[in-house]
C-alpha cells in the first residue's frame, strides 16, 4: 500500500452512512499514514444505519477544501440522501472537484456528486439503483467493482471495500489531477 503521510483526508458524512463504508476506508488512509477528519453538517457524533458512532471534528459549514488533501464519500441512502441537500456539504464537495483532488466514493455517495455537477463525463459506478441518476446527469455508468477516472474512485457496495481502498490511498498518493473538472 502507498505511504501517504502528512496527507489529511476529509470523510463527509452524517447519520445513517453504511457502517463498513466509514470504518474500512478510515483505517485504511490511517494505516497509510494519513490523517482522517471526519466532517459533517451535523455537531457532535453520528450514527450509522448498523449501530457504529464517530465524533463530528469539524462542522462543513467552518472548513475547506483547501484544509486537506482528499475527500472520501461512504454510502447509505440516509446519508447522501441528506448531504445531497446541504449547501454547505455540495460547495464544500465542488471545491474538491475544482481543485483537482482525489475524491473516493460509494455507494449511494454519488448522489452528492451529482448536485455538484461532478460526473458529466466521467466514468463512475455506484449502487445499482443510482445508475439511471448518474446517467441522466452526464456520466458514463459502468457496472465494476473499482473505477477511477483522473483521482476520483468510486465503487459499488461493501463487498468493493478492500479494492476500493487500496485505489483511495493509491490516488491520495499521487496527488491533485489536472483532468478532474466539475
Amino acid at each position: 500500500m502507498a505511504d501517504i503521510t502528512g496527507r489529511t483526508v476529509a470523510f463527509l458524512l452524517t447519520d445513517g452512512y453504511e457502517d463498513s463504508e466509514l470504518t474500512a476506508p478510515w483505517q485504511a488512509v490511517s494505516d497509510a499514514g494519513a490523517t482522517p477528519t471526519l466532517v459533517s453538517p451535523k455537531d457532535g457524533s453520528i450514527q450509522g444505519k448498523k449501530g457504529h458512532s464517530q465524533s463530528v471534528d469539524a462542522s462543513v459549514a467552518n472548513v475547506s477544501a483547501d484544509d486537506f488533501d482528499a475527500l472520501v464519500l461512504p454510502g447509505g441512502v440516509v446519508n447522501a440522501d441528506h448531504l445531497r441537500m446541504d449547501a454547505d456539504a455540495v460547495a464544500f464537495t465542488k471545491r474538491f472537484v475544482e481543485q483537482g483532488k482525489p475524491i473516493g466514493v460509494i455507494c449511494h455517495g454519488a448522489w452528492i456528486l451529482i448536485e455538484a455537477d461532478a460526473v458529466r463525463d466521467r466514468e463512475i459506478t455506484s449502487y445499482p439503483s443510482l445508475r439511471t441518476d448518474l446517467l441522466n446527469a452526464g456520466a458514463r455508468w459502468v457496472d465494476e467493482e473499482v473505477v477511477t477516472d483522473q483521482g476520483l474512485v468510486s465503487s459499488r457496495t461493501p463487498a468493493d471495500l478492500p479494492a476500493f481502498c487500496a485505489k483511495v490511498v493509491e490516488e491520495i498518493s499521487e496527488g491533485a489531477h489536472a483532468g478532474q473538472h466539475a
